[in-house]
């Protein structure tokens, strides 16, 4: 019971990072579509062409 913990603690803090990256590009698309419903759109964009270009970059090393 104790290694299935500690795998499991392993991965989610591996993951971790990766899930407030999203949750955050989401909040900031999110706030820019109630400021203007098209810039939600268009920085969410943005923010999934960065993330791929980063991943891109980050898968190639």
């Amino acid at each position: 019971m104790k290694d299935t913990l500690k795998r499991a603690s392993a991965v989610a803090s591996a993951l971790l990072p990766d899930a407030l990256i999203a949750g955050g590009a989401a909040a900031v698309s999110y706030g820019a579509h109630l400021i203007y419903s098209p810039a939600g759109y268009i920085v969410g964009g943005l923010l999934c062409l960065v993330a791929g270009r980063l991943i891109a970059i980050k898968g190639g090393e």
